[in-house]
């Protein structure tokens, strides 16, 4: 695939850029295209690999399904100008390869729609200034809430609820609604949703993608330009075409939503995926769209083929979370990601990148991330995610984690389930409570405690789950914080109980514990080290 198809836009047509995450032929950039005129600008920018150093898998993802897009595009007639990253000359900026395809091409206008991630949306505004011609920036049309619905929602709350926002888009949508009410008559049915996977229970097999020669040149390429990022590029079979993406969404309705509502917080050693869609890397580049996704699930339940627990527990993923975190960055940002709110500040440790920690659970699931960019929402929450709460681990280097290690992560989406629902930093914007457990939590729901060198019986000393005290410990050094939160009131009564020599036990176990922990002092050298 060249740089070029060695097509021009015509004098007055438009050059209409398409990110990487943009990748459906309905995104706003595109909607009125004119084939005879116009010019769709693909590019593969180094600044966007490396600004965190992205998981290899999600790099090579993004340029496999975007070769893809651009071949799609042009067995369509399109004038597609695809810059690759090895092309000469390719300056590794949006903004410079703009520029250059200015120079390529006769324009009145730029067209693009805005961006998921707010550098990026900066980035856009020094275009109007700079660029020779016009910048037009449409809104992102493949989310049911606009942002600027969001922001009128918000106005004026400073706790943002998702439960209050998902009832709205439930009506709104009229997702799971009958006659102005919901289905079943509940809008959530979380409580059926929590279940731990019996003992010799099968899990579905899933739908993997072989890939093809285009994403085989992908895979070659960031083994090469991007080997010292983290990962394992051996196992990569995600979907990079909207044809393969609407397979692995009917796959998912048809073998694991089913039970899908019924264990989707349960964990399980060398099972990464369970009953769990695995369509958030398609989902977020555009390839499948919220609205079909959200369709297909309610029509399958309407049709009789999946219980409404699960198509409900499922819908509000999209409809809910996944609608309201972009709403609140955009609604909150820049000003958001600096906030700290538990004063948090202890350096990532290193097994977050290697995985060698004595830790199972921690092993399991930082294992499965290098192999796969994958873990689900649960191993996110409530094992990586519960460890850096009550370890106080500093938010912005756990936030960098999150963003360079899954295939699913952007900006948009990543910083506020990390820094508001996984770390509290935001100080109740997002989450009522911080999201603490002891390894109780992680034995109830997984196998993981069984295999591993701790004892989650025990509470203190060195052959204790370091989970147990360090969960005693995070309410012990943030009481004053939170002993007033009605939603800790429980867990402070029972710490209200707890003699001086308790307390001091706790202290003292987790100060040892967290004492050996090595910090990566040296961030691209630690990824540099763990890449395979």
């Amino acid at each position: 695939m060249s740089r070029s198809t060695g097509s021009t836009a015509k004098k007055g047509g438009h050059l209409r850029l398409v990110l990487g995450d943009q990748l459906n032929r309905r995104v706003s950039s595109l909607v009125d295209l004119d084939p005879d005129n116009d010019v769709v600008l693909l590019v593969e920018v180094r600044d966007e690999a490396t600004y965190v150093r992205h998981h290899k898998q999600k790099i090579a993802f993004l340029f496999a399904a975007m070769r893809h897009f651009a071949a799609e595009l042009r067995e369509e007639g399109i004038h597609v100008d695809y810059v690759r990253l090895t092309d000469d000359g390719n300056t590794g900026s949006f903004t410079g390869e703009l520029g250059r395809a200015l120079e390529r091409h006769s324009v009145r206008r730029v067209v693009v729609t805005e961006p998921g991630e707010w550098r990026v949306w900066a980035m856009m505004q020094g275009w109007r200034d700079t660029l020779s011609v016009p910048v037009e920036i449409r809104p992102d049309n493949r989310f049911l809430c606009p942002r600027e619905d969001f922001a009128r929602w918000a106005q004026g709350r400073h706790h943002l609820r998702m439960e209050t926002f998902y009832r709205g888009m439930r009506k709104r949508t009229g997702l799971l609604m009958e006659g102005g009410e919901p289905l079943g008559g509940r809008w959530n049915f979380d409580a059926e949703n929590r279940k731990r996977l019996p003992k010799n229970h099968r899990l579905p097999d899933r739908m993997g993608f072989q890939p093809d020669g285009i994403t085989r040149d992908a895979i070659a390429l960031v083994a090469k330009e991007f080997s010292d990022h983290f990962g394992d590029l051996g196992a990569f079979s995600w979907p990079v075409t909207r044809a393969d993406a609407l397979a692995a969404l009917k796959h998912f309705i048809d073998h694991c939503l089913p039970t899908f509502g019924d264990y989707q917080d349960a964990m399980k050693a060398g099972e990464p995926f369970v009953y769990h869609a695995l369509l958030s890397p398609a989902l977020n580049a555009g390839l499948l769209t919220a609205e079909e996704v959200c369709r297909a699930a309610e029509t399958a339940h309407r049709e009789g083929a999946v219980p409404l627990h699960c198509a409900e527990g499922f819908i509000r993923q999209i409809l809910g979370w996944r609608e309201y975190v972009r709403g609140l960055y955009w609604a909150r940002m820049p000003e958001y990601r600096d906030t700290n709110a538990l004063d948090a500040s202890r350096p990532l440790p290193w097994f977050y990148w290697s995985g060698e920690t004595k830790l199972n659970c921690l092993r399991e699931v930082v294992g499965q991330t290098r192999d796969h960019a994958y873990a689900h929402h649960i191993q996110r929450l409530m094992v990586t995610g519960n460890f850096a709460l009550i370890a106080g681990l500093d938010p912005a280097e756990v936030e960098e984690w999150y963003l360079v290690v899954f295939a699913d992560a952007y900006e948009w989406v990543e910083l506020p389930n990390v820094h508001g629902m996984v770390l509290w930093a935001d100080g109740g914007v997002m989450g009522s409570k911080p999201y603490a457990a002891s390894g109780a939590y992680i034995d109830r729901m997984s196998d993981y405690c069984r295999d591993c060198a701790y004892d989650v019986k025990v509470k203190s000393g060195p052959n204790a789950c370091p989970f147990n005290y360090l969960y005693w410990n995070f309410l012990i050094e943030n009481e004053e914080k939170l002993a007033s939160n009605q939603r800790m009131a429980m867990p402070y009564r029972t710490l209200a109980g707890m003699d001086d020599a308790r307390r001091d036990r706790i202290r003292q176990d987790a100060a040892t514990f967290l004492a050996t922990l090595s910090p990566d002092a040296d961030h691209q050298g630690a990824q540099a080290e763990t890449a395979r």
